[in-house]
């Protein structure tokens, strides 16, 4: 029977590129693998045929020599044999379906082409929680924080033998970090279960740290806290977190910053809000207050005559700084009237006579309670 030829075999163009050939015959071999296919006969056949073509067509000088010579190329002594000297793809379904298990899995076993031995474990990245005031936050500070972490160990420099000895090849994996396993038509890669992957082991480890190259530590750090930030910011110091293991590099520190609530201000934002209370006699006539502001400092703030509760006045660039840029947010004075309470007899009988002055004076009530009888009018029709 004349064999087909390789492109047909899984597939593709002739021009395809490596990526696409590999893609095809990922596809091809899950879909013929026998162990897929215990019902058809014709299934490991056509593995192998795929398991071929991919043999040839993933080696550049192979796939060069197959479109100038097809076949021939590997028959009779026409340009090199296949694998092991003799027919391409038979025998082995390890090589070619190895690389695309590496591609499959490889990163999940802690690399690919099952190369190299794993590089010493990074330290863990850490949380700080911080939390600060609104004042704070406005201007900025520098903060000294103590976090407990894993630092290296000093009696080892952090090699995790005794006395700084090095480490030795690991004799189960001979340096590798990983171990291959034949499992019928795969050959499976897996860490190696005696050095963990790292291709080293220690044949004295350091009392101090028990061969880890790290020990439990509170450090004193000092962080800057930019003027401007706010719940949920956070704030990455490079290098700060754990220490790796014998000699790895270090995680990360991620400071997240709280700001606590103020009794003055609300902050959305860049902005700032202050409620003011004000008496019923000035927002009727009118006048000036004096409000706080962020920085310790004070404003005069008119008020209009005739103000009501709700009334909003804006002092601008008294808000917060901007975290990145320049500029501030503004201020908003939301104003409070506030009606009198205990009131004396005198007060009362002023009171009243005011209201009986006064119908002029609610045009907002006037309008509602108009509103309320044409209600009720158009209810009674």
């Amino acid at each position: 029977m004349a064999k087909r030829d390789f492109y047909e075999v899984l597939g593709v163009d002739k021009g395809a590129s490596a990526d696409e050939i590999k893609k095809a015959y990922r596809q091809k071999a899950k879909e013929f693998h026998p162990d897929r296919n215990a019902d058809n006969p014709d299934a490991e056949a056509q593995f192998k045929e795929a398991n071929e073509a991919y043999e040839i067509l993933k080696d550049a000088e192979k796939k060069a020599a197959y479109d100038r010579f097809g076949h021939a190329a590997f028959e009779g002594g026409m340009g090199g044999g296949g694998p092991r000297g003799g027919h391409p793809g038979q025998g082995d379904f390890s090589s070619a379906f190895s690389d695309v298990f590496d591609d499959l899995f490889g990163d999940f076993m802690g690399g690919r082409g099952g190369g190299g031995r794993q590089r010493a474990a990074r330290g863990a990245d850490l949380r700080y929680n911080l939390r600060v005031t609104l004042e704070e936050a406005y201007s900025g500070l520098q903060k000294t924080i103590n976090v407990p972490t894993a630092v290296q160990c000093d009696a080892c420099d952090g090699s995790g033998a005794e006395g700084g000895a090095e480490p030795t090849t690991c004799p189960t994996c001979s340096g590798m970090g990983k171990v291959r396993a034949q499992q019928g038509f795969f050959t499976v890669e897996r860490t190696c279960p005696t050095c963990g992957g790292l291709g080293q082991i220690i044949k004295n480890p350091c009392k101090a740290c028990g061969g880890q190259g790290r020990v439990e530590k509170d450090r004193a750090l000092s962080v800057n806290i930019p003027a401007g930030v706010e719940t949920g910011t956070r704030i990455r110091l490079a290098g700060e977190g754990e220490a790796g293991m014998r000699g790895g590099p270090a995680g990360d520190l991620y400071i997240f910053i709280e700001v606590s609530k103020h009794p003055l201000f609300e902050r959305e934002g860049g902005n700032l809000f202050c409620r003011v209370p004000v008496s019923m006699t000035s927002a009727a006539l009118g006048g000036d207050i004096e409000v706080p502001t962020i920085d310790g400092g004070r404003s005069r703030v008119k008020i209009p005559a005739g103000s009501q509760s709700g009334r909003q006045m804006r002092l601008r660039s008294k808000g917060m700084p901007a975290l990145r840029g320049s500029g501030s947010g503004d201020m908003f004075i939301e104003l409070a009237v506030e009606t009198p309470v205990n009131l004396t007899s005198r007060q009362k009988e002023i009171l009243r006579e005011f209201e009986d002055l006064s119908e002029e004076n609610n045009p907002e009530s006037s309008s509602f309670f108009k509103s309320v009888k044409n209600f009720w009018d158009s209810m009674k029709g």
